[in-house]
């Protein structure tokens, strides 16, 4: 029996599966990219992806941790890697340990700390870029990006064999290329993403919008959340062709939520929304 009522949605080929209620609880997968945006309580859908990255370290997005490790021991995987901001790598090794001896078996771990402008290889060919929010201390989010290189125009009508001959003698023959595919934000406050192009071109935005009602304003302020009036100016800069709205505040009833977004973002942006709810994609 699944472990908890996740939320799914297809964009393309690319599934997301999580839920995302703020204060509850937050965790965002995306199977085909071996990524876990947080981990919230780790429902056991999660358990096989490789890669948990973690924003930062309030409970209802990081409280799983020691059960994904323990629970990948159990079934004989290796431990995956958990990013994390380095600031949290000494409290969590502590928790981890605490587990170990509440078990009575170790529980192996392969914990990263990341900082704002790291970036990790996470597949062939796909590797995840830490950038810096505004949240908690040290709290970051993650962009995944596919690397490749593209022949340089001037090669494009040349054969195999030419091209071969030109490598030879060390001749560059193509170029770098980026391909931002999702970018998720985690728990922040309004910051101006739009200086990181890979954030502004990212095929997938992942974002929260917790605040919706104008008397909300001071909570989001003093939460260090965004709001529905930042959340629509920050989207305006941005050319994402998908925006998943997670961390929606229970203050607000769904049905108020997509009328104060309709109301409030232009068409085109709300076009593009998907809330993350469970059973509900769009």
């Amino acid at each position: 029996m699944a472990s908890h009522n996740l939320a799914h949605i297809k964009i393309d080929k690319l599934e997301i599966i999580g839920y995302s209620v703020a204060g509850e609880e937050t965790v965002v997968a995306m199977p085909q990219l071996d990524v876990c945006f947080d981990i919230g309580r780790a429902p056991g859908r999660i358990i096989p992806i490789n890669n948990i990255l973690l924003t930062h370290g309030h409970m209802d997005h990081a409280a799983g941790i020691a059960y994904y490790l323990s629970h990948r021991n159990f079934c004989g995987q290796s431990p995956g890697t958990i990013f994390a901001p380095q600031n949290l790598l000494e409290p969590m090794r502590e928790i981890i340990d605490a587990w170990s001896r509440l078990d009575g078996n170790k529980v192996p771990a392969n914990l990263v700390g990341v900082k704002a402008g790291d970036e990790y290889q996470i597949k062939p060919n796909l590797f995840t870029r830490v950038f810096p929010t505004k949240h908690s201390k040290g709290s970051v989010g993650y962009a995944v990006i596919e690397k490749r290189k593209k022949l340089k125009p001037q090669y494009a009508e040349l054969t195999g064999p030419q091209i071969v001959e030109l490598k030879k003698k060390g001749i560059e023959i193509d170029y770098p290329l980026e391909i931002p595919i999702v970018t998720y934000l985690g728990d922040t406050q309004y910051v101006d993403f739009s200086q990181l192009k890979y954030i502004v071109e990212s095929k997938i935005l992942i974002a929260e919008c917790t605040f919706y009602e104008d008397e909300h304003a001071e909570r989001a302020e003093a939460g260090r959340h965004i709001h529905i009036n930042e959340f629509a100016e920050l989207i305006e800069k941005l050319q994402n062709e998908h925006i998943v709205i997670t961390h929606m505040t229970q203050r607000t009833s769904l049905q108020d939520i997509r009328r104060i977004l309709k109301q409030t973002l232009s068409p085109e942006k709300f076009e593009k929304v998907i809330l993350l709810i469970p059973n509900k994609p769009r």
